[in-house]
């Protein structure tokens, strides 16, 4: 019998593996770029060019949120997970044969319909897949994953061409479709339409018959039954229209949105999807030593992934709250350190022959914001959004998310020209300082709380600690025992 642990690692790792596909597109402009703009490429392009290749993966997120969205509510997460990775697996194959910037284009916008597909399902995924005590690590493990990519993609792209290096990048797609044809389909999926007996099924598949394993299943099919219990009424366009406009007005729906739209201004203020896509270029700057780019982008691509490794660890020690607010903080603090440093510098104020030292401030930097900044608002997704809003919610949170990639990625090469390192990276401090604050009063702890508990909190306002147990439940603990 295998346990239940392993059960609910396994499925999740087609969720990873495809987080390690996303890190390659997002990374995969510091191998194109700089060889688009080499003098004797066939292919050419411009500053303003490369932005828009850059950022277009960011852009074409939000038709591939919504196309999740639809998907997961209409045919579940398991054959939407596997539909949505088409798309990035043609476009790479785009890449690898384009012979000019169109076809190139083309492959980064299918590869950011993937990326931004995945972002929300795979969160989705994971949370209802998986244990509330592995919850957290699950969901940070996801965005090491997107890490270990990144710096996957810097490493092929220093010895091989990047044709080559797309060609490699299918490797990860092909790895999660064949776990995901193992899974079973998520139980809140088939609870939520009336399949109960399957939605069991798969239950007890992932976790195991135990008295927590019972209650919670016994908490889901009684929220579903009484959701289902209302009449339905047929509705036409216009009645699905007001109806969407109707959950704008709506407690479950409004806050946990609002709590997304923060947390992705802390998410890509942090430099989350902005320092895998320049990292040579910021690298360059900060050490004033073109030569040893690469090495030093490693080796702060090597810190990335392991403190958000480490984030996962810290996870099941700390509180969500406490891990996000306390490592936010100091990354802010770390960061206007590091770029008065940087502009003393450029004034000539100090000298310019210590380059460990504002290398050092960004390594500190990364290490904080990896530890709960870029894992913990991607894990929210997952998370606080109730069963009836989460197909909404992922498209409206993926909308954001897109948008922020989106602009972060279009504007950054003009800010590093125009504002320097310095300049850019305050910036981005002092916005992330901000949002960090508004999220102090609005964020609620969710870290051992079962998705029903935080339901039952955006409902009524408050988490119900005190669980009533249904005579069924009590039956079948009564057999387990």
């Amino acid at each position: 019998m295998v346990p239940p642990f392993f059960r609910q690692a396994w499925t999740v790792s087609a969720v990873w593996t495809n987080m390690i596909a996303q890190g390659m597109v997002l990374s995969y402009p510091t191998s194109l770029l700089p060889a688009l703009r080499d003098p004797d490429s066939p292919i050419k392009a411009d500053l303003h060019t490369a932005s828009w290749l850059a950022s277009s993966a960011g852009l074409s997120g939000i038709p591939g949120f919504l196309i999740s969205s639809y998907l997961m509510d209409a045919y579940g997460r398991k054959l939407s997970h596997a539909a949505v990775i088409l798309p990035g697996f043609i476009g790479w194959i785009f890449i690898y044969l384009a012979r000019g910037i169109p076809a190139l284009m083309i492959g980064r916008i299918l590869g950011g319909i993937t990326a931004g597909a995945t972002v929300s399902l795979g969160a989705i995924i994971i949370g209802e897949y998986s244990d509330p005590k592995y919850r957290g690590v699950f969901l940070n493990l996801k965005t090491a994953a997107v890490c270990l990519g990144g710096m996957i993609v810097h490493i092929l792209g220093h010895f091989f061409h990047w044709r080559t290096v797309a060609l490699i990048a299918l490797t990860p797609y092909v790895l999660s479709l064949l776990v995901i044809y193992t899974w079973p389909e998520s139980p809140a999926w088939l609870a939520s339409r009336g399949q109960f007996q399957k939605s069991e099924d798969s239950f007890y598949w992932l976790r195991g018959k135990s008295e927590a394993s019972f209650n919670e299943m016994e908490e889901l099919i009684k929220a579903q039954m009484e959701r289902r219990s209302i009449p339905m009424e047929s509705k036409t366009c216009s009645d699905n229209v007001v109806g969407f406009f109707h959950r704008l007005t709506q407690r479950d729906f409004l806050k946990p949105l609002f709590i997304i739209f923060i947390s992705s201004i802390v998410l890509e203020t942090s430099g989350r999807h902005l320092f895998p896509a320049y990292a040579l270029q910021i690298i360059g700057e900060v050490t004033g030593n073109k030569s040893q780019t690469f090495y030093y982008t490693l080796g702060i691509d090597l810190i990335i992934t392991c403190s958000a490794v480490s984030s996962s660890i810290l996870v099941k020690i700390m509180k969500r709250r406490t891990l996000l607010l306390s490592t936010g903080f100091s990354a802010c603090v770390v960061m206007m350190a590091a770029c008065v440093y940087l502009y003393l510098r450029e004034e000539g104020v100090i000298a310019n022959d210590k380059a460990w030292i504002p290398i050092g401030l960004f390594a500190g930097y990364f290490i904080f914001a990896n530890l709960g900044c870029t894992p913990i608002p991607l894990a929210l997704l997952g998370e606080v959004f109730p069963l009836r809003h989460r197909g909404v919610g992922s498209s409206a949170a993926g909308i954001f998310i897109s948008c922020g990639v989106m602009a972060g990625l279009q504007v950054t090469p003009y800010l590093l020209i125009h504002l320097k390192v310095y300049g850019t990276f305050a910036v981005f401090a002092g916005v992330m300082g901000l949002a960090l604050l508004v999220l102090y009063f609005i964020l609620p702890e969710t870290k051992d709380r079962t998705l029903q508990e935080i339901e039952d909190y955006f409902n009524y306002g408050k988490f119900k600690d005190n669980k009533e147990v249904d005579e069924d439940a009590e039956v079948k603990i009564k057999m387990v025992k």
